[in-house]
């Protein structure tokens, strides 16, 4: 597999952790031992590119409810853009976590009018100048979509700098900071500058720890894995983009969020992935 091949099905663990960003440049000099800079990283002058994300839920948070749970198999869906004008395709992903095994399905889109699909509710129909030809992942994308009825309901973007092996089958180092969050329900890809809020939630980000450090891989960990992390003692933490900005969201709009999903703050605090 290419270094630089991002798969559209794979199953892969993913291990977080929270690090201060002057701890940045010495994992990267040991990552790079490794691995090289993926191609939005390496045209980038400080090597950060930006990633959008919109997380959808069904109407009353069953993805957010399934997760504060603690159920053992859960997914998520999320529509992913890059840069602050995003250009196609957008990537339709679902994220499936089982035993701490994360299996991803990701359906290109490339057409303006890819939103209607979503919109107008007709989000079984068959457009093939919207979808790419993953038809498998396509049809089990919009499949959940129907039967969750799912809407937009935030929006996030932060800064990435990514890293690919060279010498693995599939392993990806990534460094992600300056994360933000607006409540959105629209099917609008683009970053709104002046509604964007930083994560300033104390209890996800501890002093300075404040770049979310993630190594991903198959469920064959390379060796450099587990030596990076003993070499720079690092504590492997959770962190969710969707339910630590859903818990933004709930603190300055309560009324949007069912009682039902108004937990307490450690069960918030304790949802994974």
């Amino acid at each position: 597999m290419s270094a630089f091949n991002s798969p559209l099905l794979f199953e892969r663990y993913e291990l977080k952790f929270l690090v201060p960003f002057d701890m940045v440049e010495d994992i990267s000099n040991f990552v790079e031992i490794f691995c090289e800079l993926d191609p939005f990283s390496a045209r980038e002058p400080d090597n950060f590119y930006k990633v959008n994300n919109i997380y959808l839920d069904s109407p009353n948070y069953l993805f957010l409810e399934r997760r504060l749970a603690g159920i053992d198999h859960r997914f998520n869906m999320r529509i992913r853009s890059y840069g602050d004008d995003p250009i196609f395709p957008y990537f339709c992903e679902v994220k499936h976590k089982t035993a701490g095994v994360v299996k991803k399905k990701r359906a290109k889109i490339y057409e303006d009018n890819w939103a209607e699909t979503f919109q107008n509710k007709h989000i079984m129909s068959d457009n093939g100048k919207v979808w790419s030809d993953q038809e498998d992942y396509k049809d089990h994308f919009l499949r959940l979509a129907y039967v969750h009825n799912i809407e937009p309901k935030i929006f996030t973007q932060y800064r990435r700098k990514a890293y690919a092996s060279v010498i693995d089958d599939y392993a990806r180092v990534t460094f992600d900071r300056d994360l933000r969050y607006q409540r959105r329900d629209t099917y609008d890809m683009s970053p709104v500058e002046s509604k964007l809020s930083h994560y300033d939630n104390p209890t996800k980000f501890y002093e300075e720890n404040d770049v979310i450090l993630e190594l991903k891989c198959t469920t064959n960990v390379p060796k450099w894995f587990i030596d990076m992390i003993s070499y720079f003692n690092l504590s492997r933490t959770s962190f969710s983009k969707y339910v630590t900005g859903i818990q933004e969201v709930i603190e300055d709009n309560r009324p949007y969020i069912p009682d039902r999903v108004l937990c307490n703050s450690a069960q918030l605090d304790s949802a994974y992935m």
